[in-house]
């Protein structure tokens, strides 16, 4: 268990020994503790970008952390409830007000339809018009190649949203890391 500062000294140290780029603060309920990120990023004070990949369940917690935040990243699955993209969507609106970058990754199920990827996307795009939107196939999709329908899928996204693209999830090894 990090406190704060612990935990800004843990990053600082990584970020001194590698070239990273970035820092993610990843999980699906990342925002959690906003009160704890807020101060281990104030600790931090690093002009290394910091990115905030969330399920939106938190929307409040956008307030106090986009000083330290380049972008939000809010991941849905699709289908979604009522309930859970309402929040996301209002993480997403939240983003836009401070002026944050943000973006869905809108990962699917086997189950999920073009329909619930299109509401998800109309639905975002209502919310703010600069979200970035990436579509990512089920799991089944994931297995063998990508058909004739993500390429028509994808142009009626772009028919309702002009910022939306395909890209399969890493699986395996490499997300172990």
């Amino acid at each position: 268990m990090y406190t704060s500062d612990a935990l800004a000294r843990e990053v600082q140290r990584g970020l001194s020994r590698s070239p990273l780029h970035s820092v993610c603060i990843a999980g699906r309920d990342a925002l959690g503790n906003a009160d704890f990120l807020e101060a281990a990023l104030r600790t931090l004070a690093t002009t290394t970008p910091v990115m905030a990949d969330t399920d939106g369940q938190r929307p409040e917690a956008i307030a106090a952390l986009h000083p330290y935040l380049q972008m939000v990243q809010v991941t849905i699955d699709a289908p979604a409830t009522e309930a859970v993209l309402e929040r996301a969507l209002e993480t997403l609106r939240s983003s836009a007000r401070v002026g944050c970058a943000h973006a869905v990754a809108l990962c699917g199920t086997d189950e999920a339809s073009d329909a619930d990827y299109l509401q998800i996307v109309e639905q975002a795009h209502g919310a703010s018009g600069a979200t970035a939107i990436v579509l990512h196939p089920g799991p089944a999709v994931e297995r063998g190649s990508l058909d004739r329908r993500w390429s028509v899928l994808l142009e009626q996204a772009m028919t309702r949203h002009p910022d939306v693209r395909v890209a399969l999830r890493l699986t395996g090894p490499a997300t172990a890391r």
